[in-house]
């Protein structure tokens, strides 16, 4: 008996001093510059929020982030450098729905997408916005779907490959209303949007940002917001939601995990420093100008998140048989 109350005490002893150990170091947390791992090139979107995200956070640490632009592979590079990285907070990754859209199209990554990471914060959200071809048979959403299911597998639609979220989403809308329209895959966003310009498609899954200058120059004609509410940059648009398929959301967010055994108090400072950047007026009001909104969260919402989209997009690629490229 008393050799097991000894172990227990002992036990109970080195998990309070872990605690201290971790406290001790969340407050001298970070004494040194930190590392953003982005899975994209420089100069997209995600890499200006990050860009815009770290500067504010940077005054709010006390220290500088390096921004470590690691493309390809669908991701792949950025995360499993990440997921091999020292626990410390010191290595973070930027990523987007690709994480878990990844884990669904590939069984076989050289991390698990579950068990190796460990949210932070989804700093910023892109809903999606639906765009057409004004030489396209329709005119609105209503005409879009009416016409499709008069017409199964006549129109086609591009996106930037395989597996990307504009791809798997529009996958989502079309099994949600029960009518078939081709999917041309492209290798990157221009190109797919080139031929959506030019008429060889009809339809693109695309955001404001690159979507609204096309439609204000009668180039393109938007036809839903994949978000909960209307935007307020495009309130005569109506959500998918609205038209027909409650609950529907097609978001780009953009987040920051970890990798997994991080301090749980580096992690809260660092969801912190995020909420506190993304609340910052100049940060707002930089991003409504994009359609980009500020999030923000904390890593138990985000982690949930996670959870739920693995499993959402299991379920599609399964229902849908997407096949890798």
């Amino acid at each position: 008996m008393t050799s097991l109350w000894s172990r227990r005490f002992a036990a109970l002893a080195l998990t309070a001093l872990c605690l201290l150990a971790s406290n001790g170091f969340a407050q001298q947390y970070p004494d040194k510059p930190i590392r953003l791992i982005l899975p994209f090139p420089a100069g997209g979107t995600v890499d200006l929020v990050a860009r815009l995200v770290t500067a504010k956070m940077a005054e709010d640490l006390g220290r500088s982030f390096i921004i470590d632009n690691r493309s390809g592979a669908g991701g792949v590079i950025a995360a499993d450098a990440t997921a091999k990285a020292t626990p410390d907070g010191y290595t973070i990754l930027l990523t987007t729905p690709n994480h878990t859209i990844g884990a669904a199209l590939n069984p076989k990554l050289p991390y698990d997408t579950e068990k190796d990471f460990t949210a932070v914060s989804i700093v910023a959200a892109v809903p999606e916005l639906l765009v057409s071809h004004p030489g396209a048979p329709f005119t609105d959403f209503r005409g879009f779907v009416d016409y499709a299911r008069k017409n199964p597998g006549k129109l086609n639609y591009s996106s930037a490959g395989i597996g990307t979220l504009p791809h798997v989403t529009m996958e989502m809308l079309l099994r949600g209303m029960n009518i078939q329209v081709a999917h041309i895959p492209y290798r990157g966003a221009a190109p797919a949007m080139t031929d959506l310009l030019s008429g060889v498609v009809q339809l693109k899954m695309d955001t404001y940002a690159t979507g609204n200058p096309q439609v204000v120059a009668g180039k393109l004609r938007a036809l839903a917001y994949a978000a909960r509410a209307r935007s307020p940059l495009m309130p005569d648009v109506p959500t998918v939601a609205e038209m027909g398929l409650p609950g529907y959301e097609g978001i780009l967010w953009i987040g920051m995990v970890a990798p997994a055994g991080t301090p749980k108090p580096v992690v809260d400072r660092l969801a912190g420093a995020v909420a506190r950047a993304v609340g910052a007026p100049d940060l707002r009001a930089r991003f409504a100008t994009d359609g980009i909104d500020p999030v923000g969260n904390t890593p138990q919402e985000f982690s949930a998140l996670i959870a739920r989209e693995l499993v959402q997009w299991r379920d599609l690629v399964k229902a849908s048989n997407i096949k890798p490229e």
